[in-house]
């Protein structure tokens, strides 16, 4: 057991759109993100999609439905199977959770991130 601070985990690295695992819960990957820009849309059919916004703001595009808009302090769950895009016009920091082994390019074309481990 020990603690974790984001903010010194989200220092050690100035990439985009290439999450790190800083902690471990259950069978999870918990992450962190930076982003700006918009990922291709995608969907994952075995599993939600967790989106916590830690610092910025971001959009998630759902496909057939208006777009929402997160800022720090709120996330944001997109159920398994329901087509979406998170984008951001500044730099995003997001905390994200997935099982692990999870790409995180769903069925996109895009190539899934290494997931490294700070």
């Amino acid at each position: 057991m020990k603690t974790v601070n984001l903010n010194e985990k989200l220092s050690q690295f100035s990439s985009h759109w290439d999450p790190h695992v800083v902690a471990d819960y259950n069978e999870n990957d918990v992450m962190v993100v930076k982003f700006i820009g918009e990922y291709p849309f995608h969907k994952h059919d075995t599993t939600d999609d967790f989106f916590y916004v830690l610092e910025g703001e971001m959009v998630m595009d759902i496909q057939g439905e208006p777009s929402r808009t997160l800022k720090a302090g709120e996330l944001f769950v997109v159920p398994k199977g329901v087509v979406h895009r998170p984008r951001a016009e500044q730099e995003v920091k997001v905390l994200l959770i997935e099982p692990k082994g999870e790409p995180n390019s769903g069925d996109s074309h895009r190539e899934p991130a290494r997931k490294p481990r700070l």
